[in-house]
């Protein structure tokens, strides 16, 4: 008798009808959320002010670096989780959903505290100025002191997903952005509380969500569910998922490390507004990223699932699908990036220097974003399936190997179009590589099953 909760037709169902079923309500809910930073950039450039946005920018850092410690936990997990059901190890299953609980309190708090007792030398260290640095330390005092309610609400997110349950997962993250819209406008304009308000409006509609989730797995009848004797750390768990959470992990900390070079140089070059075009500019190709985000986490249930069960040609189908849809998806933020940059730097504030050097900004950076979902979608596969090594060495690539190298050479010779410049270099000279590693990978697949 087939339990409650249990994905079964992650190894029989159409690969098609899976990935559009697992797909849409995630990319939906990225999409949702990554709308909900665009709005929150909007309500600030145009609640608080241009420098705003910079001081906004001069946090991406830290942003980044709590949510690689988020999907450190969380995305393997969630990995995990898919192959454990693929394998039919059930017990195993139930332990990794209560050990993600303690991690995620763990990491979280000990990421609260570090970054709280040095805030401001760090935010210095980034790239803030005198008049950036207060806005920049009221928005990540208010988000620092949520930190483990947004790591563990992250993290049972993807758990939902993995356990073939996407449109709860959608649910949870759409009902996460509708509380933050109401909110963020009533604290910023009716309150006056300014870029803190933005803050709180985040942590307090997380926390509204986290209460759903945790309800929804404490429900007995379901196959995964939180009981008595999960929570207790198990080491090949801990080991096994943060291995896999190994590969966002070091791809966000490694993001964390180019954002702050790029701000450093952008001040360098063009002053704190650069630094706030910077902000418009990767809210706009975040929008897209994110997409492609949620084409990711619809494949990675299924690849997961039929690789831990041996069925590769069913793990290959699913792959070629989801790159033809993100390339598509990226292509569409390409024609809008380079066709209405101007119109779309607008939407984020009315200072004209700001606008003029954000447009610039989006023109460049879009040049191969085409082949950007490519190399997101490959990286993200081989994390599905759960190589790590190959995954992290993607996740790098383009940050360490490319894309650091082109910020330290460019900008110096081009001045601020250099930093702009950098970045579609390193896309495509990644993306050449993940080409190449991926070509080899599928030639196993075939051997396996003479595909």
């Amino acid at each position: 008798m087939e339990q409650k909760g249990l994905p079964m037709a992650l190894g029989t169902e159409k690969v098609g009808s899976l990935l559009i079923q697992y797909a849409v309500p995630a990319i939906i809910a990225m999409t949702a959320s990554s709308l909900y930073n665009i709005t929150d950039s909007i309500f600030i450039g145009h609640g608080v002010g241009a420098l705003a946005i910079s001081g906004l920018a001069i946090t991406f850092p830290l942003m980044n670096l709590a949510a690689a410690f988020g999907s450190l936990v969380g995305a393997g997990a969630a990995t995990l989780m898919s192959v454990r059901l693929g394998q039919k190890d059930y017990s195993t299953a139930n332990n990794i959903l209560g050990n993600v609980f303690v991690l995620n309190l763990i990491f979280g708090l000990a990421y609260t505290i570090v970054v709280l007792l040095f805030l401001d030398p760090i935010l210095y260290f980034f790239g803030a100025s005198s008049e950036t640095l207060p806005y920049a330390h009221d928005y990540m005092v208010v988000l620092l002191i949520g930190n483990v309610v947004t790591h563990t609400y992250m993290g049972l997110n993807a758990l939902l997903r993995s356990t073939g349950n996407p449109q709860k997962a959608m649910y949870a993250t759409l009902s996460t952005v509708l509380i933050n819209l109401v909110l963020n406008p009533l604290f910023i304009f009716g309150f006056g509380w300014g870029i803190k308000g933005s803050a709180l409006a985040t942590v307090i509609s997380q926390a509204v969500m986290l209460s759903w989730q945790i309800k929804l797995f404490s429900n007995k009848d379901r196959f995964i569910h939180l009981q008595k004797g999960i929570f207790k750390l198990k080491r090949k768990i801990v080991v096994d998922s943060l291995s896999i959470g190994m590969s966002p992990f070091l791809m966000n900390a490694a993001s964390s490390v180019i954002v702050i070079i790029i701000n450093q140089a952008l001040i360098k070059q063009g002053g704190d507004l650069a630094v706030g075009a910077y902000g418009i500019v990767n809210r706009v190709v975040f929008l897209f990223g994110m997409i492609v985000m949620g084409l990711n986490h619809g494949m990675q249930p299924i690849a997961g699932y039929n690789f831990g069960a041996g069925n590769y040609d069913r793990v290959n189908k699913v792959l070629k699908l989801t790159v033809i849809m993100a390339i598509c998806v990226m292509t569409l933020g390409f024609l809008i990036g380079e066709i209405f940059p101007y119109a779309v730097a607008s939407v984020f504030t009315s200072d004209q220097t700001l606008i003029d050097l954000a447009a610039n900004g989006l023109r460049i950076i879009l040049i191969f974003s085409p082949i950007v979902g490519f190399q997101m979608v490959t990286t993200n596969f081989f994390q599905s399936i759960g190589m790590a090594k190959k995954a992290i060495f993607l996740s790098l690539t383009r940050q360490l190997l490319f894309l650091l190298p082109c910020l330290l050479i460019l900008p110096p010779i081009f001045g601020i179009n250099g930093v702009w410049y950098s970045m579609p270099s390193a896309d495509l000279l990644s993306s050449l590589v993940a080409a190449y590693m991926l070509t080899t990978q599928f030639r196993k697949f075939k051997n396996k099953q003479n595909i």
